[in-house]
């Protein structure tokens, strides 16, 4: 299976300034914060100016906002997009009907994303576990701040196991 990640989707060089559902590996879902919402000029794939809605998203790149994501984001925070800042939005690719064709597109969630627990880097884990050994942190901390593979519980488990057989 080829990695997608190394791969540029030629749709990443027609409009580089905003996100597009080819930003999306098949199935994954985004979660994105926004920061703020106006209207203002943009400069289409086809080099046209034109007016438009824009969500600016914390570390990401803006999010040019259609008639249809407008209303997904008003049902989940009302209607006024001063009240849209911070709110969390998961983004997904979808496909729609455009020009005749089918298209993807950029949708968002009905419901308002969960937080998801953030992987650990390996020297990270071993850092964790070096101060659980020390007595400076706790397993339950490490899986409630973490979401670990099972490869890495079982590192944790092994680490424990030495410390309790020495």
């Amino acid at each position: 299976m080829d990695n997608q990640q190394s791969k540029t989707h030629w749709k990443r060089l027609i409009n580089p300034d905003y996100i597009g559902a080819y930003a999306l590996e098949p199935n994954e879902d985004l979660t994105v914060t926004i920061d703020y919402v106006q209207r203002e000029q943009i400069t289409g794939t086809d080099g046209k100016k034109e007016d438009a809605t824009v969500a600016h998203l914390k570390g990401h790149k803006p999010l040019i906002l259609n008639v249809t994501n407008s209303k997904s984001i008003a049902k989940l925070y009302g209607p006024y997009i001063e009240e849209w800042s911070n709110k969390k939005i998961t983004l997904y690719a979808s496909m729609t009907k455009a020009f005749g064709e089918m298209v993807e597109c950029l949708r968002i969630r009905p419901t308002v994303a969960k937080p998801t627990k953030q992987k650990i880097a390996v020297d990270r884990l071993k850092r964790a576990i070096a101060s659980i050994k020390a007595g400076e942190y706790t397993v339950e901390k490490l899986r409630i701040q973490f979401a670990l593979t099972d490869a890495q519980e079982k590192e944790v488990a092994e680490a424990l196991k030495e410390k309790t057989d020495a």
